[in-house]
């Protein structure tokens, strides 16, 4: 096990932390489409109130750390270390938790082509100590708008229990899936393990979507998010103020400040989604 000092090494020399390549230019832009609740942005949160653009800097400044000046309008952003390997120990404990009761879990990713690796990893060692990992909405199919239009997906399974998105044709095993925010394919597959398999998963692991789309329909979640990100760090926080669209209450566990566009090592398999880009614990793949 890595030290508290070498992981923060390894996050520095990665680029996962610190100085990172994300502009201050992209991250206040961000910043803006969430208080204008752009859904790109909100990945399926529903705020109960307005954010102003100053707030969720503050915000950001805090669960982060980027610069919280606002006359810092250009140039480079970092992600604090030090927080980043406190929420690395929250997730790692919370993950503990759920692998010690054995409970069901749901994984997914916006970034296939990046983290399926990670998540597969996680996928194999939560299953190998007896944790359910779901496989829901297999073979179902989900119309996502894209820059490009609306693009019709179809959910697959990668090696049985992660998920990416490529476009068109059927899986030929080298495909790492396509990128996607949208929370639409965390809803239904949450949708179908509750009316089909008759159980939830008591923990969803991901990113964007995945994470901001089952916190809001109130499954408790972990993952990982950018410092431009302000809706999942928004979702992750004490008293979010989304709205409840369930009768469970919103639960967003820790939220790891990282830069998500690093590649992480190859792995065992995850879901994955095909099509037009998109992302879960399956894979969409076009019909």
């Amino acid at each position: 096990m890595l030290s508290t000092g070498a992981l923060r090494a390894h996050l520095l020399a990665a680029r996962l932390a610190g100085p990172v390549a994300t502009t201050r230019e992209d991250n206040l832009r961000s910043y803006r489409l969430f208080a204008a609740r752009d859904p790109r942005v909100t990945l399926g949160l529903a705020p109960e109130r307005a954010w102003g653009e100053g707030e969720l800097l503050r915000l950001m400044a805090d669960r982060c750390g980027v610069s919280a000046d606002p006359a810092h309008v250009s140039g480079g952003d970092a992600i604090d270390p030090a927080r980043t390997v406190a929420a690395l120990e929250a997730f790692a404990e919370r993950l503990a938790e759920v692998a010690r009761r054995r409970a069901p879990v749901l994984l997914g990713t916006g970034h296939p082509h990046r983290l399926l690796g990670f998540y597969a990893g996680l996928a194999d060692a939560l299953s190998a100590v007896g944790c359910p990992v779901l496989t829901p909405a297999q073979g179902r199919c989900i119309d996502i708008t894209t820059r490009f239009g609306v693009r019709t997906y179809t959910i697959d399974y990668v090696r049985g229990s992660r998920w990416y998105v490529n476009q068109g044709g059927r899986p030929t095993g080298g495909e790492t899936g396509a990128h996607t925010h949208s929370p639409l394919p965390v809803r239904l597959a949450l949708q179908e393990a509750a009316e089909r398999l008759g159980v939830l998963p008591e923990l969803v692991v991901g990113d964007h979507g995945w994470v901001c789309g089952a916190g809001q329909l109130g499954i408790e979640t972990i993952g990982s998010r950018g410092h431009g990100r302000s809706g999942a760090v928004r979702g992750g926080g004490r008293g979010a103020g989304v709205r409840r669209r369930s009768a469970r209450r919103r639960r967003a566990g820790p939220v790891l400040p990282a830069v998500d566009a690093l590649r992480a090592p190859a792995g065992p398999a995850v879901p994955v989604v095909r099509g037009p880009p998109l992302l879960f614990p399956t894979r969409i793949t076009r019909p």
